[in-house]
């Protein structure tokens, strides 16, 4: 699953951000890990799209693994989004993410590619 492989890069990249005060950066990468991990549990159960959209990625992720077939808790139905709301300002505004924000996020980022792993390991 090259997906899987992604994420889980983007995960120690965001990592490696967040302990060098990399906020805006830890944040981006968490994002992409967080679409990535997406990206990979929607292809195991057969969702695959020819190109990559963010927007559709959230709405199947939500829509089909949350919503319809219930395999992942409804609290992650919006943290892609959330979470690119987040990325947005990191990188496309003057603003920038917080430590306590980026690390919210990174935590919460975390937890959901660590239960997908969990069911893609089944």
């Amino acid at each position: 699953m090259e997906f899987l492989n992604k994420a889980e890069e983007n995960l120690k990249a965001a990592q490696v951000c967040f302990d060098n005060g990399l906020y805006n950066a830890c944040t981006n990468r968490a994002y992409y890990a967080a679409l990535h991990i997406a990206i990979a549990a929607l292809a195991r159960q057969g969702i695959k799209r020819d190109k990559i959209d963010h927007g559709q990625v959230q709405a199947d992720f939500s829509g089909e693994l949350i919503n319809r077939r219930k395999i992942y808790p409804a609290k992650f139905k919006s943290y892609l989004y959330d979470m690119q709301l987040v990325r947005n300002k990191a990188d496309y505004s003057g603003d920038n993410v917080t430590q306590q924000r980026a690390g919210r996020w990174f935590a919460r980022i975390k937890e959901l590619t660590e239960l997908i792993k969990k069911e893609l390991d089944r």
